[in-house]
């Protein structure tokens, strides 16, 4: 049920318009600096996995790993997507809250 509610702020997050999915469109918005927050597919390659890390390390965005690919794509209404990014902070605090809490 918690993995559904982080799966559901995505959703809500796509429908206000606040995410950015897809690799180069992630990565725009960390440079630009609009990112709050950034997940990567824990199924996505070692080399997208490296690269989105190093870079909001760099940024000072927060990054998880967290779902599939395919859980992501479909929870915000999309196919595949192996990062999306976040660019409100509201349904930032509570995915990080979510998360935090389902890893303890």
């Amino acid at each position: 049920m918690t993995r559904d509610k982080v799966l559901s702020y995505l959703g809500l997050a796509a429908k206000a318009r606040k995410i950015q999915s897809g690799e180069f469109s992630t990565e725009k918005s960390v440079k630009s600096g609009k990112a709050a927050l950034v997940i990567v597919a824990s199924d996505a390659s070692d080399n997208t996995k490296k690269k989105f890390t190093n870079m909001c390390t760099f940024y000072k965005v927060p990054m998880y790993i967290y779902g599939t690919k395919e859980t992501l794509g479909a929870s915000i209404g999309r196919e595949l997507r192996a990062s999306l990014a976040l660019e409100d902070t509201g349904f930032c605090n509570a995915i990080k809250k979510q998360i935090d809490s389902e890893r303890m």
